[in-house]
């Protein structure tokens, strides 16, 4: 069902995500145009969680259109949360492949008046309920932007819980990444490593972005995580044909070549032509967003994962295939010692003007007590 509401010169609207990916054209282009633009609310990847049934049968998306054109999307859904005591709430489309949830917003003049209308379309997506938020660049354009927005529109926000993620800003050159680490041990260490890597054979490191080179990249990544203890526990892509299926559309070329609003990016450590660590990125914007890795769990004790890692780092500097690494890690990443920047990653409860009995304060207290509980399982798991 379609929900439509006037905000001054924009026009407010909820919709399934399936009617949106009918007008392909505007929705690529936000995806080009965003103020901050991320690969996980472009059509081709929400599209491949929705074709392999990875998200929320009934995902619906708000936009905001101007002058004809797509301003600002988000896809969520209404699902039963903690925070609510089992009542539906609204949340952003996430999903263990999405490691950003910021709204896509058209960068320019006007800004402002966009994610005021967006928190317009919010408010009519939820129908009033409460937002839980996760994986929100928060110090940052737009979601910076998105929670003043809220504050102006009478919302309250709390933060359940924020990390710092691991990020990495292209120098002139991979020495002025040396030359300003915060952590020079552990680059020596890694060169270290990877000597003894190169004394058992010859190690290469090469990269794909299309073609036979990119299925044969995602192949091996498909194997080697496979073969290590995602494989082993049953969460490994390739564990379940339906995961295996989603990472083959998701890691392949979406056409428009270097124009695209997202183009897919693999590296690869071989050592005498044997893949021991592999990676797989997303790119959007100027951004490489480092979604999956694997490694050669046999050879952990020369961190193929991590010298592949800052090989990637040497080849964004030669190469300038992005401005920008995004680790698309959690807390306690071993990239927190090998990328110097940070950028700040919160999990948000917001409430919009009269939305129901339950405070923010318990909500917060709900959620951060799931955490607590969800910790304390895995941490069990590892012991048993």
């Amino acid at each position: 069902m379609r929900a439509l509401s006037p905000s001054g010169p924009f026009r407010v609207a909820v919709e399934p995500v399936a009617a949106l990916a009918a007008d392909a054209a505007a929705w690529d282009a936000l995806a080009v145009r965003a103020v901050a633009p991320h690969p996980f609310y472009t059509r081709a990847v929400v599209g491949a969680h929705r074709d392999h049934g990875l998200c929320h049968p009934r995902l619906s998306v708000v936009t905001v259109r101007e002058d004809g054109r797509i301003a600002a999307l988000l896809p969520f859904a209404l699902r039963p949360d903690i925070t609510g005591l089992g009542a539906a709430i609204a949340q952003p489309f996430h999903s263990p492949y999405v490691t950003a949830t910021s709204p896509l917003v058209a960068d320019g003049p006007g800004l402002e008046g966009r994610l005021d209308a967006l928190v317009e379309g919010l408010a009519l997506a939820s129908g009033g309920r409460a937002w839980r938020w996760p994986l929100l660049a928060s110090a940052a354009l737009p979601g910076a932007g998105l929670l003043a927005a809220m504050v102006r529109a009478g919302w309250q926000v709390g933060t359940v819980t924020q990390f710092e993620r691991p990020v990495l800003d292209r120098r002139t050159d991979y020495d002025a990444v040396l030359a300003g680490h915060p952590h020079k041990s552990r680059l020596k260490d890694l060169r270290r490593r990877r000597r003894r890597l190169e004394e058992a054979g010859l190690l290469t490191v090469q990269s794909a972005t299309e073609g036979a080179e990119l299925e044969r990249a995602l192949e091996d990544f498909l194997s080697l995580e496979a073969a290590g203890w995602k494989g082993s526990s049953g969460t490994a892509l390739r564990s379940r044909p339906q995961t295996e299926a989603f990472a083959r559309a998701l890691f392949r070329p979406h056409g428009g070549g270097e124009t695209a609003p997202v183009t897919v990016r693999a590296d690869l450590l071989r050592l005498d032509g044997h893949t021991i660590a592999a990676s797989l990125a997303l790119i959007s914007g100027k951004t490489a967003y480092l979604l999956k890795t694997a490694y050669d769990e046999g050879l952990r004790a020369q961190a193929p994962g991590l010298v592949l890692e800052e090989a990637i780092m040497r080849a964004l500097h030669a190469d300038s295939f992005a401005g920008r690494l995004d680790s698309a890690t959690m807390p306690g990443s071993a990239l927190e010692s090998l990328y110097p920047e940070r950028e700040t990653i919160a999990e948000i409860i917001a409430l919009p003007p009269g939305a129901g009995l339950i405070s923010l304060e318990r909500r917060l207290r709900l959620a951060r007590f799931e955490h607590r509980a969800r910790a304390e399982a895995k941490r069990l798991l590892r012991r048993g």
